[in-house]
């Protein structure tokens, strides 16, 4: 049942503080359910209105990360992303997909899948145009939204296919590849993976999308990512799997480090002052034929 709603803000400590100037200009919220957990739940908002756009509009769907294991779409979507997007001519959702230890990663992603294939059943109530979707998703958000662009089980499962996505943006994940990432990747997160991925080698990298990334895969990637080592390394590692499967795939990194860092690409994307901002605008525009 889709249910008008007036959005509620919750904050992250100062990485996610908002102003009220941030807030979209339109008090447009819809929540959706699309499965029978509480967690199973989306918030919509639709283009801004504007005289020069008529029609279905592209739609951006947003996924949160917190470790697989925590994390909410109301404090961690950030304070520019509807505003700007919405303001840019397209919808916006932000998604809640269940969490370790509750739910497997296998799960989440089908979360994800089912999030989709729940807004494309609505697709002409909701103004949204079929074929222009891009799943977006930071950290752990991140690897699923990859996961999802890379492996067509998901989709498959929830009635969709590639052709009902355009493109994906994974921001700033270090999990792509999941045995190396549990080989070298920071010692302060391998229980965090241990916990999400197990130990058993095959289903490790079933979970990784560098090593799903045969063909086919979702049409085109937009990687982005700061200057943590970890990060970098497993983001080059994709960009050449997918451009193997001759995948259209471009990466782009910006400044940034550690988990400042990190939670700063999330947290500022959007903000026409951030650099990412204006690389994802014109990403978005070539991809969705603007």
């Amino acid at each position: 049942m889709l249910k008008p709603r007036i959005p509620a803000l919750s904050l992250i400590g100062a990485l996610l503080m908002v102003t009220a100037t941030a807030l979209p200009a339109q008090d447009q919220t819809t929540s959706l359910s699309y499965g029978a957990n509480a967690l199973q739940t989306l918030d919509f908002w639709p283009a801004a209105k504007s005289p020069a756009r008529k029609g279905p509009t592209p739609l951006i769907v947003f996924v949160h990360g917190g470790g697989w294991k925590r994390g909410d779409k109301d404090n961690a979507t950030g304070p520019y992303k509807v505003a700007h997007y919405t303001g840019e001519g397209y919808a916006f959702a932000s998604v809640n997909y269940r969490l370790v230890p509750d739910a497997s990663v296998e799960q989440q992603a089908q979360d994800i899948a089912d999030a989709l294939a729940a807004l494309l059943k609505r697709a002409d109530a909701l103004g949204i145009a079929r074929g222009k979707v891009v799943l977006m998703g930071h950290s752990a958000g991140a690897q699923l939204v990859a996961l999802v662009g890379t492996d067509p089980r998901y989709l498959r499962k929830a009635g969709l296919s590639y052709v009902d996505i355009a493109g994906v943006i994974p921001i700033d994940g270090a999990a792509y590849d999941v045995p190396a990432q549990m080989a070298d990747g920071p010692r302060i997160m391998q229980q965090t993976y241990a916990q999400a991925f197990g130990t058993d080698p095959a289903r490790q990298r079933a979970l990784s999308p560098t090593l799903q990334a045969a063909a086919p895969n979702a049409p085109a990637f937009l990687l982005l990512h700061v200057q943590r080592p970890d990060g970098v390394r497993q983001a080059e590692a994709l960009a050449a799997a997918l451009r193997a499967a001759n995948t259209k795939v471009e990466r782009q990194g910006f400044p940034g480090e550690g988990l400042r860092g990190h939670m700063e690409i999330n947290r500022r994307l959007g903000d026409p002052d951030y650099p990412a901002t204006p690389a994802v605008d014109a990403w978005l525009a070539r991809v969705f034929g603007k």
